[in-house]
């Protein structure tokens, strides 16, 4: 049954959009509640007035007019969330995007035209807000990167000075290199709040494995997600033979030093595409890889070593939380065991992961031989 016309008449005059009508002359006809929330003017001072009371210029009324004639909404007489700006009672000019059609009489003269706009100041805002987020993951990224070559090389100059100083040089520049170590923590510490921020804000996602964000992955069985905490062990990864991946040189170079130090056998490779021509030609025991590289990210590259060797261990590691590309969702999906969140990584953690995949225990046994 179709509803009385005055049902819609009240639809229309009850929503908080801007729906305003005009005769062929360009006079206000219809003005809705939803325009006087968002322009100020009472519908008795906009009936019978010019449409121009709305916009800042003729032009911009124009322009409207002229875009509707053209059919941009995909139909002649038409416009689709066209963007104009609109003038409020106390003169500010907002943006909206109108949608409206040209109003015909039977012999298709033009009588008039009705449209609704919505005020699209919030959702710019929002956009903004995305942009400025997008930005300062990229910057806490690469800031990531660099404090990952910092706290590795300040790792092994503490051991350096733990060996070789005199215990008063050692008292020193122990000083010195605790009060860089404090340094290093107050910048992860901002990079940490940058993550914090983004969890809780537009980019907080929830579509990690049923709802979960992805720190918390650990919960899924069979995946072992390491993000925080130390631990002391007489292990020992000699022998081991390590193929480190990341697109960013400095960090490269910085874990073959911190793991050659743990007696590893270590080749890097600045990108996927390098990785993958080093395992045709090499056997390695364990990959560790970045996510986030430009030629191949870490999905691809587990993916590829996954369908040549299924029984190579692969390790990702990632500076930040915030993964937009969902490289960490769909490794663990299709099996990726170890993740590593947050670069710089503490030594001792890695070592934990390292030795895990590989299949040795803490005590330096095999898994089988620890049975």
């Amino acid at each position: 049954m179709a509803l009385p016309p005055q049902y819609f008449q009240k639809l229309v005059e009850s929503c908080p959009d801007i729906i305003i009508a005009v005769d062929k002359a360009g006079t206000i006809t219809f003005y809705n509640d939803g325009a006087r929330q968002n322009l100020g003017f009472a519908q008795e001072e906009m009936i019978g007035k010019s449409v121009l009371e709305i916009y800042p210029t003729l032009k911009e009324a124009k322009k409207v007019m002229e875009a509707m004639r053209r059919g941009e909404g995909g139909n002649q007489g038409k416009v689709c969330n066209f963007e104009t700006i609109f003038k409020t009672k106390r003169g500010e000019q907002i943006p909206v995007a109108i949608s409206a059609s040209v109003i015909y009489d039977e012999k298709g003269r033009e009588v008039g035209s009705i449209g609704f706009a919505k005020d699209i100041r919030e959702i710019r805002r929002r956009d903004q807000l995305a942009t400025l987020c997008e930005i300062a993951i990229g910057l806490s990224h690469e800031i990531n990167n660099s404090l990952e070559v910092l706290v590795n090389h300040l790792n092994l100059l503490q051991q350096y000075v733990g060996r070789v100083a005199t215990d008063e040089d050692f008292i020193v520049e122990s000083e010195r290199l605790e009060s860089v170590e404090q340094q290093l923590k107050k910048i992860q510490e901002i990079t940490r709040r940058i993550g914090e921020m983004a969890e809780e804000g537009e980019y907080g996602t929830k579509e990690y494995l049923g709802g979960r964000m992805m720190a918390d992955l650990r919960a899924k069985a069979g995946v072992r997600v390491e993000a925080g905490g130390e631990e002391r062990d007489g292990s020992s990864l000699e022998g081991l033979r390590l193929l480190v991946v990341d697109d960013d040189l400095g960090v490269c170079h910085s874990l073959k030093d911190l793991l050659e130090g743990e007696r590893c056998e270590i080749e890097i490779a600045p990108s996927g595409k390098k990785a993958m021509e080093l395992l045709e030609r090499k056997n390695f025991d364990l990959i560790l890889s970045d996510v986030v590289m430009p030629d191949m990210d870490g999905y691809e590259l587990y993916s590829t070593v996954k369908k040549k060797n299924p029984s190579m261990p692969v390790i990702l590691m990632t500076a930040f939380y915030y993964d937009k590309d969902h490289v960490i969702k769909r490794s663990c999906l299709e099996g990726v065991q170890g993740v590593i969140f947050k670069k710089p990584i503490d030594p001792v953690r890695l070592k934990k992961v390292i030795l895990e995949q590989c299949g040795r225990s803490l005590n330096g046994l095999s898994r089988s031989a620890a049975v």
